[in-house]
């Protein structure tokens, strides 16, 4: 049984998709992982300052709180982001940042429903049949904030720590400077490593089974690819056209977020169902 169909038939698998996705209610999907997505961003962004927290507390380090959140939302448009930065810096100058108290658990248990809403999504898109329990699918989402959490700290780490060494092997050897513009563009990989992460980890882990990698990699290729489209485009409409403050008031940033993550959820949905339908195709093809 073939893995994946010919290259020829992954046209009509992406129209498939399309079809299928309007068919089961993708949208409606898409509306609820936007907002059990919104609601779990506070709950997500408190857990992972609290890790930092926690972390740099047992190392004896100081961790930039300011530059960890951004890094949540590097790959966001500015448009959007910078809204929602502001609330988040009033709301972290009054919380409670350790880790274990009552709070703090509420936070990681509010911040995995969205990962839940995306299991959920994942499940229909392949056809898969969910056995799992829901303690076991509960703790499978409150893990993956634990790893998102963790995720965004390495890299905020790594950020600032590489750079460093790296001036001071530069010093070491017999090199006159460090080429200019190097640390954007780490800067800028490192932003594109976390979704790509999570992408992965989402096909991976939250299907009903577990699917072979390269089964799943159209997919997320198609996902990551439409994201970075949808980002640019949206950023576009934002500055250029649209004017959530005349209808929305206040919540203009909010509605924008709330928009943004319903796009991208529709095309989290859509990559799935894209892998579905040449999951589908191929098994056809093996059985004849």
């Amino acid at each position: 049984m073939p893995i994946l169909p010919p290259l020829r038939c992954w046209p009509a698998a992406l129209l498939d998709a399309a079809r299928r996705f309007n068919r089961k209610n993708g949208w409606v999907m898409s509306s609820h992982i936007a907002m059990s997505m919104m609601l779990a961003l506070f709950p997500f962004v408190l857990f992972t300052v609290a890790l930092a927290g926690t972390v740099a507390g047992l190392l004896s380090q100081d961790i930039a709180m300011e530059t960890m959140t951004e890094q949540v939302f590097s790959v966001w448009p500015d448009a959007v982001a910078r809204p929602i930065l502001t609330e988040l810096k009033a709301v972290l100058q009054t919380s409670n940042t350790q880790l274990v108290t009552l709070g703090g658990l509420f936070a990681l248990y509010f911040a995995s429903n969205g990962v839940d809403a995306v299991r959920t999504a994942m499940v229909q898109a392949y056809h898969d049949t969910d056995t799992r329990p829901f303690w076991r699918s509960r703790a499978l989402c409150i893990g993956l904030v634990v790893l998102g959490g963790a995720g965004i700290l390495a890299v905020t780490v790594f950020e600032v720590i590489l750079p460093l060494y790296v001036r001071h092997i530069a010093q070491l050897l017999p090199i006159d400077s460090v080429p200019k513009g190097w640390e954007k563009g780490l800067r800028g990989v490192l932003a594109l490593a976390l979704p790509t992460g999570a992408v992965l980890a989402f096909h991976v882990l939250l299907p009903g089974r577990v699917h072979r990698l390269r089964r799943i990699l159209p997919g997320a290729i198609l996902t990551l690819l439409l994201w970075l489209a949808c980002g640019s485009g949206f950023a576009f409409y934002v500055g250029s056209f649209a004017q959530y403050s005349a209808t929305y008031a206040g919540l203009a940033g909010a509605m924008a977020a709330m928009i943004f993550l319903y796009l991208n959820s529709a095309i989290l949905i859509l990559g799935a169902e894209f892998n579905g339908a040449l999951i589908e195709i191929a098994n056809g093809m093996g059985r004849s």
